[in-house]
């Protein structure tokens, strides 16, 4: 391949293999370290006899991608705080229900729920240890006390508490992602146990907040409606917790959700407007250096304002490439810049490697870069507006061709007609970015006409309406799609190599798209093997019982649910996703259950397990029922006892007791999630 002749883009896949490396592997930062070290004194050896060579050797480039693997590894340890003696997590005791002294500052404030409003808090103190680390904080909402701002310094008494792990089979792991970004505990409170110390402005981030909250003030007085407002912050604040559960389903199920995260269309629109108003600059001595050192300084500010998420950091480090290189008077390779910004932002934050946001922005740059040129040319209107409508088409086209692997794989989920909102919303979108700028400009000077306010608010709300009603179209929309990560490489190989068939035949190439269906196939194979034949699962949920009996590709639920509660559960369909199970029917909960050569009991509140002869292998407790455990556990004899998410916390903790005493195994849905029997 010739992209694999630029040495930045071996280094970062090199950067990127250490990083997964370091990730995955347990690896202590000294040793590290000293490798690192050992690796660069090896690459200054081999360098210097390198250049008193004649002939090349692959021994100075070796070593190269061996220090940058190590690199790669050494950036994750250096990122992780728990590597410090500082981090909150050396300074709490070993029982997890001892309450801490804790001072704190408000780094970023999340999407809330129905109960809880959630922030993400810097931790300053443990009792008297000056700390550093982030903790998750969620306070319970109360209509009378407003959202927390940002940089303000607390304190208050609590414990530290686990993130908790899935439950249940293929739910969301919100553990893993918040360790990720380096969260791996959680403080709750009530609002009267915090204590303000502070409430000045203090971090890049507390300015941030406040300039977005001063937009917001002053968007308000030209009565934008919520859901009009939560899209102008998405657009061009970059921040969408604001977003209702309907707008964002519309733009999801309409295939237009990356057009509320801010990217490369929207920093590119920003970087043309302020090459435009910035070209005077360039009469001056020294004038070109100039406007591109403020442009790089009004980029990067955008980017912190926009809350430095993965998507606007990848886009304006790309962005900030091109502008360099504009000032150098030098040709930009895409594939360069996009492996230099991938390579500075993975060395600012190596775990962005793993979010969602920041792999679809790459793929879907990458396809449009690789795949747009070769779909464009198979026609080329002289007509300027179909031009732009046809370019819209191929891009779209190719962007799907790069993240739709990934769509299917963390969200299931396929929009049908991505094409059709693509070919309205995304040929005016760079008037609306632009149009947008000039009026958040406008009314934070108190300039703004109040017909141009009105007229934006309709477009927005036009272009709110047109995602609701494509959304609307389900037989358009797939969703429930089984796909696993194995799905994911065998597809990308496949894209890869029919597109390499497309612009250069060879047979070489063809065998190479030949297996690469063959692995694709092998995939499906393989995950049909794996589904479970036989399964017999109790699932975790609170105050509610559930259960599931998989038999050859057949499933059968039976709950005590009302249909509301059953409607907004996601815990079976997870199940079948996860599985690839499509044939499902729902029962009443029964009292006894054979499992081929194992028998399962019900014990609800109604004490029905008063059965001659009969001995089950597994009695599973339900709805709090009022027994002598003891007295049943000696009159029918089980192996194992399970208590579900029904039950009251006070009788499973005696139980668990009693349990322990006989040596009875004992398995709580609450703490150690879901039981699975296989037989």
């Amino acid at each position: 391949m010739k992209i694999l002749n630029f040495t930045i883009i071996k280094l970062t896949i090199c950067l990127v293999i250490g990083i997964l490396i370091g990730y995955f592997i347990p690896i202590p930062i000294m040793m590290a370290l000293y490798f690192t070290l050992a690796a660069s004194l090896l690459l200054g050896i081999t360098y210097f006899i390198a250049r008193k060579q004649f002939f090349k050797t692959i021994w100075f480039g070796i070593t190269a991608f061996i220090l940058m693997i190590s690199i790669g590894v050494l950036t994750v340890n250096i990122h992780n705080q728990q590597n410090f003696n500082n981090h909150y997590t050396k300074h709490l005791l070993n029982e997890d229900d001892s309450a801490h002294a804790i001072t704190f500052r408000i780094r970023e404030v999340l999407k809330s729920n129905t109960f809880y409003d959630k922030y993400i808090i810097d931790v300053l103190q443990v009792d008297t240890n000056r700390t550093q680390g982030k903790l998750l904080l969620s306070i319970a909402k109360d209509t009378l006390k407003p959202t927390l701002n940002v940089d303000a310094i607390f304190s208050t008494k609590s414990n530290f508490k686990s993130l908790g792990y899935p439950l249940n089979p293929f739910q969301f792991d919100y553990e893993s992602y918040l360790e990720k970004k380096y969260i791996y505990h959680q403080v709750s409170l009530k609002p009267t146990e915090l204590f303000l110390i502070s409430d000045n402005t203090h971090t890049v981030f507390g300015y941030a907040n406040a300039t977005r909250q001063f937009i917001n003030s002053k968007l308000k007085k030209y009565h934008f409606k919520p859901d009009e407002l939560a899209v102008i912050n998405a657009l061009f604040l970059g921040q969408r917790q604001d977003l209702s559960e309907d707008i964002y389903s519309d733009y999801r199920n309409a295939g237009a959700i990356h057009i509320l995260a801010i990217s490369g269309l929207h920093i590119g629109v920003i970087l043309i407007l302020l090459n435009w108003v910035l070209k005077p600059m360039e009469r001056l001595k020294f004038g070109k250096l100039q406007k591109t050192i403020l442009i790089l300084i009004i980029l990067w500010s955008f980017a912190v304002i926009a809350g430095l998420t993965a998507s606007v950091t990848r886009a304006v480090t790309m962005f900030s490439i091109v502008a360099i290189a504009n000032n150098l008077k030098r040709p930009t390779n895409i594939y360069n810049t996009l492996a230099i910004s991938i390579f500075v932002i993975l060395l600012l934050n190596p775990l962005y490697i793993f979010d969602v946001g920041f792999q679809l922005s790459y793929m879907a740059v990458l396809a449009i870069v690789y795949i747009d040129p070769m779909i464009y040319k198979l026609w080329q209107p002289k007509n300027k507006l179909l031009d732009i409508y046809w370019h819209t088409i191929t891009i779209s086209i190719a962007a799907q061709f790069g993240i739709a692997p990934l769509l299917l794989f963390y969200f299931h989920q396929f929009a049908g007609l991505f094409l059709l909102s693509s070919i309205i919303i995304i040929p005016p979108l760079a008037i609306i970015l632009g149009l947008g700028i000039v009026v958040i400009l406008m009314a934070s000077l108190n300039i703004l006409p109040p017909f141009l306010a009105d007229f934006f608010r309709y477009i927005i709300s036009g272009m709110n309406y047109i995602m609701s009603v494509i959304s609307q179209q389900d037989s358009f929309i797939f969703n429930d799609i089984h796909f696993t990560i194995w799905h994911v490489l065998t597809s990308y190989l496949m894209i890869f190599s029919i597109i390499q068939i497309c612009k250069n035949y060879k047979f070489s190439i063809l065998k190479w798209a030949l297996l690469a269906v063959i692995s694709f196939q092998c995939a499906l194979i393989y995950t049909n093997f794996r589904k479970p034949s036989n399964q017999f699962v109790v699932f975790h949920k609170s105050r509610f019982s559930m259960i599931s009996n998989t038999m050859q590709n057949k499933l059968s639920v039976a709950h005590d649910l009302d249909s509301m509660a059953l409607l907004k559960n996601s815990t079976i369909k997870n199940y079948t996703v996860g599985h690839s199970i499509n044939n499902i029917e729902y029962n009443k909960l029964q009292s006894i259950y054979l499992l081929k050569n194992k028998k399962l009991l019900i014990v609800d509140s109604l004490n029905t397990y008063h059965v001659k002869s009969f001995n089950p292998d597994y009695v599973l407790l339900r709805q709090s029922p009022k027994i002598n455990l003891n007295r049943l556990i000696d009159s029918i004899h089980p192996k194992y006892i399970i208590a579900d998410g029904s039950n009251y916390k006070s009788y499973t903790k005696q139980w668990k007791a009693i349990c322990k005493k006989r040596k009875l195994p004992f398995h709580d849905t609450h703490e150690k999630g879901a039981f699975i029997i296989e037989y």
